[in-house]
């Protein structure tokens, strides 16, 4: 910290249960557990401990008279017998549990089966991270991660009534934890913080594509929800992105391909883009471009046909081109939308955001794809 005006809240974890049964194994009639404890001064008269009778007994005790004749009436002072030593209840429900140490062994390990797993690659457990914005900060304090990667710190913080800052370098994880937070505390947080430096025009859009055609494609495929393949560059054989959804309940899941192009548009990339989703067997294919479609490209697009999901009379463009200006004026992709399955959701928080969190988002052009 940069002064001593600094947070620091010490964290405890449960007792061990076989602790609990042991040591609180004394019950009040009211269903309080407890254990008793010394009430007897350490040190004696030496220490300068206070000595007087209570309940027939003299020893010199920890406190004063004073304060031991309100633990009596408060009912926290008990004989187990006649003549036995007064001891103190401390009651289970008034301990803080076991002081957090160094080395935490209790943060469940994430794996391939843990219901917040994104399928980031440094992706940290959320109890961690709730560990150390608990430790270190109070509601209402500032979070920064400025490399924050899939977002776990900032889904803790805006969970834990924290204001946050996140800075990543790429579009995909601006995208992946715009998307996270949504999921977790519901489509309207998106109200509450704001991206910094991702295009809010055309102009803008342009830009990135000329800085860096692939921040640029992750950035237009974060529009329309959708994920980017893995791959090295050069190596997409026609796929930029997948989308992929289910419209029948026990169904096999669909997928949507995308290919996105920076620069001018020509009819050729319709017809490349009707191959590719025949070759990937799949029911949609999309054209994001920088461009506004020729109407040439609309008429090859439009002999493409429909897609028509079992059971339903809608039908939709099998494929479907739309311009930045499109998706910047929040025209949508059309498909059948009973389930979208192309990110797995992180959980929901166990309470809703309430309060507004900003943002600076800060991704520039120099990272590379994973």
């Amino acid at each position: 910290a940069k002064n001593s005006d600094r947070s620091w809240n010490p964290l405890y974890a449960p007792y061990d249960p076989e602790y609990i049964a042991r040591d609180y194994r004394r019950q009040d009639p009211d269903g309080r557990f407890y254990r008793i404890d010394n009430l007897q001064g350490p040190g004696g008269a030496a220490k300068g401990n206070p000595r007087y009778e209570v309940l027939g007994v003299t020893r010199y005790w920890r406190y004063s008279k004073e304060r031991m004749e309100d633990l009596l009436q408060s009912g926290r002072i008990i004989q187990t017998r006649p003549g036995a030593v007064p001891q103190y209840k401390r009651y289970l429900d008034e301990m803080p549990g076991v002081p957090i140490q160094n080395i935490w062994t209790v943060i469940p390990i994430r794996n391939n089966r843990s219901a917040e797993k994104l399928g980031y690659p440094t992706q940290k457990p959320e109890a961690l991270l709730e560990r150390i914005i608990n430790a270190s900060s109070k509601e209402g304090d500032l979070v920064l991660d400025p490399f924050c990667g899939c977002g776990t710190a900032i889904a803790v913080a805006q969970k834990l009534d924290r204001r946050w800052i996140g800075i990543d370098i790429t579009h995909l994880a601006v995208g992946l934890i715009k998307q996270r937070l949504a999921d977790a505390f519901g489509p309207e947080v998106r109200q509450t913080y704001e991206v910094i430096g991702e295009p809010v025009s055309v102009p803008d859009a342009q830009a990135l594509a000329e800085q860096d055609p692939y921040q640029f494609q992750w950035w237009a495929l974060g529009l329309v929800g959708a994920r980017p393949i893995e791959r090295k560059k050069g190596a997409d054989q026609g796929v930029d992105g997948r989308l992929f959804f289910h419209d029948e309940h026990g169904g096999k899941t669909k997928q949507i391909i995308f290919s996105v192009k920076a620069g001018h548009v020509q009819s050729a990339y319709v017809r490349d883009l009707r191959g590719v989703i025949e070759r990937e067997k799949a029911e949609i294919g999309a054209l994001l471009c920088m461009e506004s479609p020729t109407k040439p490209m609309l008429k090859e697009a439009a002999e493409a046909g429909f897609y028509q999901p079992p059971g339903l009379v809608d039908k939709f463009p099998r494929i479907q081109i739309l311009s930045i200006s499109d998706l910047l004026a929040d025209k949508k992709l059309e498909y059948p939308r009973l389930l979208d399955a192309t990110f797995k959701k992180a959980p929901k928080a166990r309470s809703e955001a309430e309060k507004q969190k900003p943002i600076a988002f800060e991704p520039d052009s120099s990272d590379e794809p994973f």
